[in-house]
């Protein structure tokens, strides 16, 4: 053979041979990277589950607060009534001092004020 094709030959298989390792470090990274993918996804499914309950809590906090908020409101009406029903008593009250007060007056029993 040839030095010139001898030369070639050996230079086409110093490339095939350097491709090679390199195809081997390439998998060996390929590999670690794979790794670390795996333990980003590992960690990526926890934080979706923390997400998850931390969502059914608010879901469950919204309703009690829905709930709470409800009776509160309720409450309010009814002491906004029960204020209503005092001012009208009250009111009532007075007619029925003023007209004790005339009553006692004419029949002459009224006890004196200061």
């Amino acid at each position: 053979m040839c030095y010139a094709v001898r030369m070639a030959e050996d230079l086409t298989t110093q490339i095939l041979i350097q491709i090679r390792d390199e195809m081997r470090g390439m998998r060996g990274e390929l590999r670690d990277v794979t790794a670390r993918l795996d333990q980003t996804n590992t960690r990526l499914d926890q934080t979706n589950a923390r997400l998850d309950e931390l969502a059914r809590r608010q879901t469950e906090t919204e309703m009690r607060l829905a709930t709470e908020l409800i009776a509160v409101a309720d409450t309010v009406r009814a002491l906004g009534t029960e204020l209503r029903e005092r001012r009208a008593e009250r009111k009532e009250l007075a007619v029925l001092r003023t007209r004790v007060d005339r009553l006692e007056q004419t029949i002459g029993i009224g006890t004196a004020k200061s």
